[in-house]
């Protein structure tokens, strides 16, 4: 299997009201570095895009990238650009690598507006680098800046930061590392979710070292998604077993949901529900579940008390105001 790292810079409207809601950011430069699969570099990849949406540079784009609308101005359109990537990607067996999570996301956002056929017609897998970094070198939940990672690999920094290609080479070079040195973390792959699962029967159910994580299928409301057996459910990942829960889902914002439940036979299990926007206006669910200690299930009781009593005094100045 080879590795495509990928890079991409996009621009935006300067302002909220000069924002295309379909394409909120507009690719302007992809990078990408092709590596075999033990790391050794096959090719590279690199286009400039024309713009099309937005005419002017963001201020802050423009200083962060060092691109000027001119330059962009040679480039060529998007559908070329992407279908001569595409291209080069090859037809063999490949996985997405990029630092951070938006990149393929944003990819397929622009094919989208543009009518290009879907890269798949559910989430895809690939390899955030970022992550991977983290689980490899560091405490595995932190997320630091690509030029961190550099640095403490002692990479040599012999191209800018900043531009699709250099970037995509960076990133390539600590892949490459991670390949040689911490193999095994590749097992903790990611998944793009801009086209949910479709079914029951596409649904993502993946199990990593300490940790379950469910995808679900589109829904079209939080309630009906709630009222769904799968989603709702508490199962211990190691026996099986349906739990009863210790504490039922609660949200302290509205958009993050935990539960937990105890088994007999492996302790207490968290669970935590993210509730994600799909493109056409439905929901899903990204479900993890894990075992935790005593101490962090009763950092969660107290956490589900003191949303209770927010919740409670909410409830109460608004009967105050009526």
């Amino acid at each position: 299997m080879n590795y495509i790292v990928m890079d991409l810079e996009w621009n935006q409207g300067g302002s909220p009201s000069s924002q295309e809601a379909a394409l909120p950011f507009e690719i302007i430069e992809i990078g990408a570095v092709k590596l075999g699969p033990s790391g050794e570099r096959l090719g590279e990849f690199s286009e400039l895009i024309r713009p099309a949406v937005y005419h002017e540079m963001n201020q802050i784009t423009g200083r962060l990238i060092h691109l000027r609308m001119r330059e962009l101005k040679k480039g060529k359109p998007f559908l070329e650009t992407a279908q001569a990537f595409l291209r080069w990607c090859g037809e063999g067996e490949y996985l997405f690598c990029t630092w951070g999570s938006s990149d393929l996301t944003e990819l397929q956002r622009n094919m989208e507006f543009y009518h290009m056929a879907p890269l798949a017609e559910g989430p895809i897998v690939f390899l955030d680098v970022q992550k991977l970094f983290s689980i490899a070198y560091e405490d595995g939940k932190s997320r630091k800046a690509l030029e961190h990672g550099v640095d403490f690999l002692e990479l040599e920094k012999d191209i800018p930061f900043h531009r699709a290609l250099g970037d995509a080479h960076y990133t390539a070079g600590i892949l490459a590392r991670i390949l040689k040195e911490k193999p095994d973390v590749l097992k903790n792959r990611s998944y793009d979710v801009f086209h949910p699962p479709k079914d029951r029967k596409s649904e993502i159910k993946v199990r990593f070292d300490n940790y379950v994580k469910y995808i679900s299928k589109e829904f079209a409301s939080k309630e009906e998604a709630f009222a769904d057996r799968e989603v709702a459910s508490s199962k211990c990942y190691l026996c099986r077993r349906n739990l009863r829960k210790k504490i039922r889902w609660f949200t302290p914002n509205g958009r993050h949901y935990f539960c937990l439940a105890y088994c007999e036979a492996h302790g207490y299990l968290k669970g935590k529900i993210r509730v994600q926007k799909a493109a056409d206006g439905n929901i899903y669910i990204v479900k993890t579940t894990k075992l935790i200690a005593r101490e962090e299930a009763e950092a969660l009781m107290e956490r589900r008390k003191h949303t209770s009593e927010l919740h409670k005094d909410r409830s109460l100045r608004k009967k105050l105001k009526s």
